[in-house]
């Protein structure tokens, strides 16, 4: 089906509709990711998170068919700050300032506060998709070129769409996090058998000194209410003051999350004496488990580890999902499961005089970043040899 060429910009998701959207965000190769869904991006906006005023612009992009019906969409913003994003890009903003430019507005294609690899260009599944993407790419860079923003980014887009992009002219950066896959484990037993003995007795050690005198609950759906969100966002500002000077999110984002994606929702959490002290949060996508945000009131020895990684591998073979996706850095993963993996972004940069040394540093940057994932996976892997 034909395309429209003009590219509309919206100020809100609501503008767009949410039948609209997920036409287009429901298409079955994205495997249900629910960052990705009108609702999340729709909370994070009517919660005030993801506005002008905390530095993120909602410039969302759609393309209609030769009918009008909506057929493309993407997720952008218009950026004051790079603060929530997981791809550091402090160095170009200072090289931008050196050289007498400014770094800032930018233009950044990604799911608000969320490291969590997702398909960008969002297209409907009886659409073209070679042309839904261009169509969609040049309004974001034409919309950079017109708002005078120093840069266009795309971040944590599937490998696919990332190599497109660079088919596109536009410079390709890698990155690494750490992620559980599952070999077909029918139990957690399963899973520990297939890891050294070192390594088995040391996550049986931790999971017991984890839960003892605690009662751990595993939530989703209807099971979530209030209470625990109260509780829950307590452990998270904590967390966020210490890690970041400043949370992201606030209480109303995760009222609005649990009444409109509370079956999207796994939220862990731990009690001890009738009081909970600590929870970790993740959402559910179709073939993943994806890990977001943890905090803790009390300090219990490898209470972290269960919380987040255990209960959630766990959780992950009960439901037959393919892996777990457990945030940004962090490999002290490595001894619990989860592997090198790679992540994605890709950048446009408006200034000539300043594309050819980021793409020079992006294609530095990859090899070093592919050398390190093989080292890690080879000297630190805790799985048997063979196995």
């Amino acid at each position: 089906m034909a395309l429209k060429s003009e590219v509309k910009v919206h100020r809100r998701i609501a503008e767009i509709g949410s039948s609209a959207w997920n036409d287009c965000a429901n298409n079955p190769i994205y495997s249900r990711n629910p960052f990705i869904s009108f609702e999340f991006l729709g909370v994070v906006e009517e919660s005030g998170c993801a506005v002008e005023t905390t530095g993120w612009g909602p410039q969302h992009l759609t393309v209609a068919d030769e009918t009008g019906r909506i057929a493309a969409v993407a997720p952008l913003y218009l950026k004051s700050h790079s603060q929530g994003e997981y791809v550091f890009d402090h160095s170009w903003a200072d090289a931008y300032e050196r050289a007498g430019g400014r770094y800032y507005p930018k233009l950044l294609s990604a799911a608000p506060f969320t490291p969590a690899t997702g398909p960008r260009l969002l297209v409907r599944p009886d659409v073209d998709v070679d042309a839904a993407r261009k169509t969609l790419l040049a309004g974001a860079i034409n919309l950079c070129d017109r708002y005078g923003a120093s840069s266009l980014h795309v971040n944590f887009p599937r490998e696919d769409e990332w190599r497109w992009m660079g088919e596109q002219g536009l410079a390709l950066r890698q990155g690494q996090q750490f992620h559980w896959l599952n070999q077909g484990y029918a139990t957690f037993d399963d899973f520990l058998a297939s890891l050294s003995s070192g390594r088995r007795k040391t996550i049986r050690r931790e999971r017991r000194d984890a839960q003892a005198e605690l009662e751990i609950f595993a939530l989703t759906g209807e099971a979530i209410n209030e209470e625990h969100w109260d509780a829950f966002f307590a452990f998270y500002m904590d967390t966020g003051y210490r890690k970041w000077g400043r949370p992201y999110l606030n209480r109303l984002f995760f009222s609005l999350l649990g009444e409109r994606m509370a079956d999207n929702v796994l939220l862990v959490m731990a009690k001890r004496g009738g009081k909970w002290i600590a929870g970790a949060l993740n959402l559910i996508g179709g073939d993943c488990l994806y890990g977001r945000n943890w905090g803790a009131t009390e300090n219990v020895p490898f209470l972290h580890f269960e919380l987040c990684y255990y209960q959630a591998i766990e959780w992950a073979i009960g439901r037959g999902l393919t892996r777990v996706e457990a945030g940004a850095q962090g490999q002290h993963k490595i001894a619990r499961g989860y592997l090198p993996s790679p992540v994605y972004s890709a950048h446009y940069i408006a200034d000539p005089a300043l594309r050819g040394p980021v793409e020079d540093f992006v294609r530095r940057e990859r090899a070093a970043v592919e050398g390190e994932m093989e080292w890690l996976a080879e000297e630190y892997s805790p799985f048997r040899q063979g196995g």
